[in-house]
């Protein structure tokens, strides 16, 4: 139960950081928690290719999903059309 509780919390700050890091109008609370899991997934694959451990704590934990987010709305936002708005 406490894995999915941390996943959450990771996501809503990863989603958090991701929107103002790449700004416009944003997803929503839920689907900014959805991307900030979805980016840790591929922020994590993408460490562990560049063959980066796993094992840095929770700020290594946040900046990976963060990198993976913004990755993951970069990609949606080329994909939609979306673009930011200042």
């Amino acid at each position: 139960m406490f894995t999915i509780i941390w996943w959450i919390i990771v996501g809503l700050i990863a989603g958090w950081i991701t929107g103002k890091i790449m700004k416009g109008s944003g997803y929503g609370t839920l689907m900014d928690i959805v991307i900030g899991i979805v980016g840790a997934l591929i922020g994590g694959f993408i460490m562990r290719a560049l063959g980066f451990s796993g094992q840095g704590g929770m700020i290594y934990t946040i900046i990976v999903a963060v990198i993976g987010a913004v990755i993951l709305t970069w990609i949606l936002r080329l994909i939609s059309g979306n673009r930011a708005t200042s």
